[in-house]
């Protein structure tokens, strides 16, 4: 099955990985598998579709640049 990664969104982009749902371990997780390496993703950072994948990235960033805004105005208050 296809699906769109979000994980790692803020450096490598949105990933289109090949997966398989591991229905024993948890139903919103996914597994690919590529020889004996395996590399797990969990809900809320895999989507079915490139759609789904594009709103949770822009969440991410813009949570990331509150978070950026936040710690900026923490080092102008810095004094020495």
């Amino acid at each position: 099955m296809k699906v769109f990664v979000t994980k790692y969104a803020l450096t490598d982009g949105i990933l289109e990985k090949e997966v398989e749902i591991n229905i024993n371990i948890s139903d919103r997780m996914v597994t690919e598998v590529k020889g004996n390496y395996r590399n797990s993703f969990h809900k809320p950072f895999w989507h079915l579709t490139k759609d789904e994948a594009i709103i949770h990235a822009e969440q991410l960033r813009t949570r990331k640049i509150i978070s950026l805004k936040k710690k900026i105005i923490q080092l102008e208050k810095l004094t020495f």
